[in-house]
């Protein structure tokens, strides 16, 4: 007897109940997380995947993480066999991971009587400690070892029980073990609220339904994604964009991409040649980052509310060659190809789109995660504690109106970490906090502004600065003007000097760091 077909309603009904998922995911992860980072700064991803591996949805989360980590799924299948109860755990960048650390749990579903895993569920979450060189481990390193401890796919649960072993390595590598611990715990958590919720919807649904459903959901993502790619004009456009350099040697690094379409075939191809070849600096994106910046770009593109699954990017090819600043190999360091390269990846692309659909790309976003570590012992309780944010900046000026101020852009989804957390957790005072006024691009749409954050220390501190658009700026589009560069200035005893976008300094107590985000590009000429 054959099975009745699904109508679209219940294939959307599947859909958003598959989202919800995800999301819940996310929730409980926040809500049990030990460190600011997570709980405060939402540093995570969570997403749901069938049988083979595929993604079937995900969480209003990290675009870089979500983009990614299906490449995480098929590691961890590739290489272990999973058992109820079991959760694998990795954080290699060149075994389907970003940098080092950002740690992925990856945990199988399995329903009464089947031999197999009928789906996955994952989460990602950003420690602000994994070990390595620096405090915070996104320091200026020369090759992946100095980042951190490197975990290739792991059990870290079997059957249910904590593996012991691995769990006391891996703390035994890091500044903080009891807050990787409470964090590691909080993600073994969400992946057993997404097991159960995934067997809730079976027992729901029939799991031949749900497979159907999913399968739907896939091709129809394929579908919708091959007619925008059939609505867009055929040809080829090409654009490059600079990182300012990596923090070791002077100078600008080139990203390349020609964006070929064929509409009358509904696919696409995405290739990265003449790409400046990988450098000595951290800031080298391994393959997954490259492909999830894609993924988000073509993502962007779709209608507002369409699920996003792997389906979505069959009809899209992405060439990156290997040993560029794109596709790096072993042992580049990579902790800044996840943050800042993925944004220029991104500025690139949609520079390359901006001919095809002028009508509907902005101009370029602060470009820029300015990522920020501290770390050192703490004077009041004297145990070891590790800091780490992100700082918004301007969003471009688009054809539909001005770019917004003090937003996470593109790749990133974060949120800040608010002033009375940051001063209960760590050593330090804001001092000021606020828009940089006059930072966003002019134009017909102004670019939104930048941010200004202050910040005192407290006590002696490592710092790490991990920044890019100090010395390029956010561009603007259809006649509207550049944004302005950010700014690092360090103020020690009253003395101001500026920093390098990309460098680290052991500061006393009392130092403080102003850290000027930059603006968003200007959309059209201002009449």
């Amino acid at each position: 007897m054959s099975l009745p077909v699904l109508d679209a309603a219940e294939i959307a009904v599947l859909g958003h109940a598959l989202h919800s998922i995800a999301v819940e995911m996310g929730a409980a992860l926040r809500r049990t997380a030990f460190s600011p980072n997570i709980k405060e700064r939402r540093d995570y991803s969570s997403a749901v995947f069938n049988s083979d591996g595929d993604l079937i949805a995900m969480g209003d989360d990290m675009p870089v993480h979500l983009g990614s980590m299906p490449m995480s799924v098929s590691a961890v299948l590739a290489t272990l066999r999973l058992a109820p109860g079991d959760v694998a755990l990795l954080n290699d960048p060149y075994c389907g991971g970003t940098h080092l650390p950002d740690i992925t749990m990856v945990a199988p579903v399995f329903l009464p009587g089947k031999a197999k895993p009928a789906f996955y569920v994952a989460n990602r979450a950003h420690h602000a400690d994994v070990g390595g060189m620096y405090p915070g481990s996104m320091g200026p390193c020369r090759e992946i070892a100095q980042e951190g401890i490197r975990i290739p796919p792991v059990k870290l649960m079997h059957a249910g029980k904590m593996d012991s072993q691995v769990l006391a390595i891996l703390l035994a590598n890091v500044r903080t073990p009891k807050e990787r611990e409470g964090d590691l715990t909080a993600q073994l958590g969400a992946c057993r609220v997404g097991v159960a919720r995934m067997q809730e919807l079976v027992r729901r649904f029939g799991h031949a339904r749900l497979s159907r459903g999913v399968c739907a959901l896939i091709d129809g993502s394929e579908r919708l994604m091959r007619s925008v790619l059939a609505s867009l004009p055929a040809g080829k456009w090409q654009a490059e964009d600079f990182l300012d350099d990596d923090g070791v040697r002077p100078g600008p690094i080139g990203i390349r991409v020609t964006l070929r379409n064929d509409p009358r075939h509904r696919r696409a191809v995405v290739d990265f040649a003449g790409t400046d070849p990988q450098v000595p600096g951290s800031i080298n994106a391994v393959y997954a980052i490259t492909w999830s910046a894609v993924f988000y770009v073509f993502r962007c593109l779709l209608p507002p509310g369409a699920i996003a699954t792997a389906g979505l990017m069959r009809p899209v090819k992405v060439i990156a060659p290997e040993g560029t600043i794109v596709n790096a190999l072993p042992p580049a360091a990579v902790a800044g190809g996840n943050v800042e390269t993925s944004q220029r990846i991104v500025d690139t692309l949609l520079r390359a789109l901006a001919p095809a659909l002028p009508a509907r790309i902005p101009a370029a976003s602060s470009g820029t995660m300015n990522n920020l570590t501290i770390g050192g012992i703490d004077p009041r309780s004297n145990l070891p504690f590790t800091y780490y944010e992100t700082i918004a900046g301007g969003l471009g000026g688009s054809p539909v109106g001005p770019g917004a101020s003090g937003h996470h852009a593109h790749m990133t989804n974060s949120q800040n970490t608010p002033v009375e957390a940051l001063e209960y957790a760590y050593p330090f005072r804001m001092v000021r906090y606020a828009l940089r006024r006059g930072s966003g691009g002019a134009g017909l749409h102004r670019g939104g502004d930048g941010l200004v954050r202050e910040i005192e220390l407290l006590g002696d501190a490592q710092v790490t600065i991990l920044a890019d658009r100090r010395q390029t700026q956010p561009w603007g589009l259809a006649g509207g003007e550049a944004a302005a560069p950010g700014k690092t200035t360090l103020i020690v005893n009253g003395v101001e000097s500026v920093l390098p976008g990309k460098c680290t300094r052991e500061l006393p107590a009392g130092a403080r760091l102003r850290i000027e985000s930059p603006g968003g590009g200007g959309w059209g000429v201002n009449q």
